[in-house]
């Protein structure tokens, strides 16, 4: 339908979803997220099947964008200012596969994007140790339990930052 609006998605895994869609819900331009599981074997996994670290999945979130307001690049800025992208399968408290760092790519802009993007802040030496954020196709999204979306906002918690 002409002049209908062009949206486009993201998927990041950044520790505890649920703080991660809170800072992305923030961003002008975001028109939705969901909170959700990516990259494991299971199909349509449970939280709690993913808690266990067996499923190989990471909680994701699934960011919807409007691009004529925040770009790709804007979002990936964002994503790497909310986490430690140095410490492999955790942050902060939480540990294990499912609080991996890893940005799931669905285009091949999108990939170029994210690579460059890490690269640069390799380069710019604010981190003392390696990047370890994996940079893979996107596969498919399991949305979490109903409970979990938005769950920051449900619970009046302002929510929590790992840098």
């Amino acid at each position: 339908m002409a002049g209908e609006k062009q949206y486009e998605r993201a998927y990041f895994a950044a520790g505890c979803f649920w703080g991660v869609e809170a800072a992305f819900r923030e961003v002008k331009g975001v028109v939705e997220t969901a909170v959700g599981f990516m990259g494991g074997r299971t199909v349509n996994p449970t939280y709690e099947e993913v808690c266990t670290g067996r499923t190989g999945h990471a909680e994701t979130v699934e960011v919807v964008f409007d691009p004529e307001v925040v770009g790709y690049a804007d979002l990936l800025d964002i994503f790497w200012d909310i986490h430690d992208p140095t410490t492999k399968n955790r942050q902060g408290p939480d540990i294990g596969s499912q609080y991996r760092s890893a940005i799931f790519f669905l285009t091949p802009a999108q990939e170029a994007a994210a690579l460059a993007s890490r690269e640069r802040l390799e380069r710019s030496g604010r981190y003392p140790r390696p990047i370890v954020t994996e940079i893979v196709p996107a596969g498919p999204f399991f949305r979490a339990e109903e409970y979990h979306q938005r769950y920051y906002a449900k619970k009046g918690v302002g929510g929590c930052r790992i840098r």
